[in-house]
């Protein structure tokens, strides 16, 4: 039995998977205000997977934001930033007596869509985490690539390409830059953008809704948005050309991005034509957890 965990700024999630990769037990709990409260949360939720599943859990994979630092062994670039500078997964390690392995939350979104998911069997996927923050990993091969320093996929943080006059400097990034693509589509910036632009503060499902109905102001901030996207996504694909791109978290569920920004791709990607396709996920919210699971191979759990 594996048990993958997604930590995230509100809940916690956990799956055991066995060695066919058939899910045994899923959890979720409210995200504790702090690091070793994290830390027991964490060691309470396994062992009770581990007993509902009813079997012997040999692995954990995590999957968190930011990522562990190869150099230092600690906890970095994670908008939980309480994570930030701390031995995480030593310290989780240690308290469940158990393998553990902790990788960014995209890097496990996008390793669970390209094993089964939506981008299943392609052998270049980008995975986009479009929620609180904005997070991207790779994989090749069903395999996630971390990169040398760990950072592969970490796209968010780079500036929005081709920034108009009124898109520049950016707006002040947590990171201490400006202009970060997390500013501009992340689901807090989508919501911010709207209410600057119309002076209406309203969370971006309640956008989404306003433009279903056909509410003029909602739809040109989901065409603001669609936009960004497809520049953000261009400059992915002018580097490493996936077959599929994977959209996730909050923001990915508004269905009107979808058609917008794959018919923009062409205008700014440096190409004849554009051969990747930008699809929804296919496992929801869960897919990160999923993933988490998944950092352990089969032959690697014994």
């Amino acid at each position: 039995m594996r048990v993958g965990i997604d930590l995230g700024g509100t809940k916690i999630e956990g799956v055991a998977l066995d060695r066919q990769g058939v899910e045994r037990a899923r959890r979720r709990i409210d995200s504790p205000p702090g690091y070793d409260m994290a830390i027991a949360a964490i060691r309470g939720l396994v062992a009770s997977l581990g007993a509902e599943a009813g079997g012997e859990v040999r692995a954990v994979g995590v999957g968190m934001p930011g990522s562990i630092s190869p150099t230092t062994g600690l906890a970095r670039n994670g908008n939980s930033t309480w994570l930030n500078g701390r031995p995480f997964a030593t310290d989780l390690e240690a308290a469940l007596g158990l393998p553990v392995r902790a990788e960014n939350d995209a890097n496990c979104f996008t390793l669970s869509e390209a094993t089964d998911g939506a981008a299943a069997g392609a052998p270049c996927v980008f995975g986009v985490i479009l929620g609180t923050g904005c997070g991207g990993g790779v994989a090749i091969d069903g395999r996630v690539l971390t990169g040398a320093a760990g950072i592969a996929g970490e796209w968010g943080h780079n500036p929005l390409p081709w920034a108009t006059a009124d898109e520049h400097p950016g707006p002040q990034c947590w990171c201490g830059k400006r202009g970060c693509i997390e500013q501009w589509i992340s689901g807090p910036a989508f919501a911010k953008d709207h209410a600057r632009v119309t002076g209406e503060t309203l969370k971006p499902r309640d956008i989404a809704a306003r433009a279903m109905g056909g509410d003029a102001n909602a739809l040109a901030s989901i065409e603001r948005l669609s936009d960004r996207i497809a520049r953000g996504l261009a400059a992915i694909i002018n580097v490493i050309d996936p077959q599929v791109i994977v959209l996730g978290g909050g923001v990915s569920n508004i269905a009107a991005i979808y058609p917008q920004v794959n018919a923009l791709l062409p205008r700014y990607v440096f190409s004849d034509h554009v051969a990747t396709k930008v699809v929804k996920n296919l496992h929801g919210d869960s897919s990160g957890v999923r993933g988490a699971a998944w950092i352990w191979r089969t032959d690697e759990i014994g």
